[in-house]
């Protein structure tokens, strides 16, 4: 049942920091400020209770769903499990998911979910009852389809709730042709798609190369242009944090700390991703580390490197802590890491901010390629993989009977391969995460009003959603 909701002014700061930042933006536009308050408001806030059975008892758990814009459709946005969640932060992170869809030209409008448990409470049973009927209560109010708002994991969920989900769905919408579509983040065997577990920290790394790799701006602040070698330490072994590490690491540059809410290891020669994610299985933390140095969570963050990425929650670096980061780069990989006031510090100190809707914007677009694959109900490469593998060989056969020189049989796999589902979908990712930050870059270089990368990547936003609205005829 729908119920209203008053949040303490202590759990009200996330969306106001969201909103200060789209309003510093929306003075460098020249839109009217009717269709700037549409943009920025959240549309439809659905607050609502149910129960589940615990033993003998009964409990009743708080959860929300929130579309925060509609001048796409669907909405989408991930549902966020944790006993810290509240309106405010639901509303926080459909309106950044507005955002980044903008921004990464993806066709979506911004939503997000939250379901207010600790998902280590409860059994795998009841962590299914509440997720089903977390999704009945979306289907009896419309919050939830293949062209109405589309769900998808976020801090707490993963792959099996994402099942439970779709299985609801299709359950309670029988001979739905695309019900599939509903939800993504599915796995691979419930019609998922390869790469969209690793896809947002693959696009945290993707961006945080692109950013090192223009020599002006790592001039300016003091880097050598190239990931090789530069230093970075991740907040957060999660999802994310894991993957951001693990590409950051594969492209060349060095893991030296790592953060989590246990504590902190920090080795200045490099450590092995893989291996201290495996410490953390077998002993359950991250500290003790062979080689590593022990610290706090909180120092972990201010130790020495190139590059911090907060990959854990929201409001990690303020201005409490502003001070002592030693990075010359923050790439946002968790949403909303860096308070208002602690990135103008940074920016005042020479540092360059890749902005959350942008960094972490790598796993709704390949749900987006995910959605795509499900209405279309055939996975990429299937049809024409053969095809190019065959067209490929002819000319390899072609160009050797011409020259007289034979391809090695490894050569040739190389030269004759078509592109499988994981490769097309990188591919993709890889190509909207350097558009995209060109895009931003371009907008932040040609108005020396704009401060920041963020005030850039708002700007492009408020300019793309301002014309939807004005092609949908809303606005005149």
């Amino acid at each position: 049942m729908a119920t209203s909701n008053i949040i303490a002014d202590t759990e009200t700061h996330f969306f106001g920091d969201v909103c200060k930042n789209f309003d510093y933006a929306a003075q460098f536009t020249k839109h009217d400020a009717g269709i700037l308050d549409q943009i920025k408001a959240c549309n439809s806030v659905y607050r609502f209770k149910f129960p589940i059975r615990r033993g003998n008892s009964f409990e009743v758990i708080d959860a929300w769903r929130v579309e925060h814009s509609h001048h796409q459709s669907p909405t989408k946005g991930g549902i966020r499990y944790s006993e810290m969640v509240n309106e405010d932060e639901v509303m926080a992170l459909a309106a950044l998911m507005t955002y980044k869809c903008a921004i990464v030209n993806v066709p979506f409008g911004g939503a997000k979910g939250g379901i207010k448990i600790n998902p280590k409470n409860y059994t795998v049973q009841e962590l299914e009852n509440i997720t089903r009927r977390y999704t009945v209560e979306l289907i009896k109010k419309n919050f939830i389809g293949p062209s109405i708002d589309v769900p998808a994991p976020d801090y707490g969920s993963g792959e099996r709730e994402m099942s439970w989900i779709a299985d609801t769905y299709a359950t309670m919408n029988p001979g739905q042709l695309d019900a599939m579509g509903a939800v993504t983040g599915k796995p691979i065997a419930l019609h998922g798609i390869a790469g969209r577990r690793e896809a947002t920290g693959r696009g945290v790394a993707i961006a945080i190369r692109e950013c090192v790799g223009v020599a002006e701006d790592m001039l300016k602040i003091g880097l050598q242009p190239g990931i090789s070698g530069k230093r970075v330490i991740v907040q957060g072994l999660g999802n994310v944090g894991y993957y951001s590490a693990k590409f950051l690491a594969e492209f060349g540059g060095t893991i030296v700390g790592i953060c989590e809410f246990e504590g902190a290891i920090y080795n200045a020669d490099g450590l092995d991703v893989e291996s201290v994610f495996q410490h953390r299985k077998a002993t359950g933390s991250i500290l003790n580390y062979p080689g590593a140095k022990n610290l706090k969570s909180g120092e972990g963050l201010e130790q020495d490197c190139d590059i911090l990425v907060p990959a854990a929650l929201e409001n990690q670096i303020t201005i409490s802590n502003i001070g002592s980061i030693k990075a010359k780069i923050i790439a946002e990989g968790a949403n909303g890491p860096t308070s208002p006031e602690a990135e103008a510090i940074f920016y005042k100190n020479g540092g360059i901010i890749i902005p959350d809707m942008y960094a972490n914007a790598g796993g709704v677009t390949v749900s987006y390629f995910e959605w795509l694959k499900n209405l279309s109900h055939v996975a990429f490469g299937r049809i024409n993989r053969r095809f190019e593998e065959n067209s490929n060989l002819n000319l390899v056969n072609m160009v050797e009977g011409i020259t007289g020189v034979s391809l090695s049989p490894t050569q040739r796999a190389i030269v004759i391969k078509g592109a499988s589902e994981l490769e097309l979908v990188n591919s993709g990712l890889e190509d909207t995460m350097i558009r995209s930050y060109h895009e931003i870059r371009e907008i932040y270089k040609g108005n020396n009003k704009l401060d920041s990368m963020r005030t850039a990547a708002l700007v492009g936003v408020i300019n793309k959603i301002a014309v939807s609205y004005q092609n949908l005829g809303i606005w005149p």
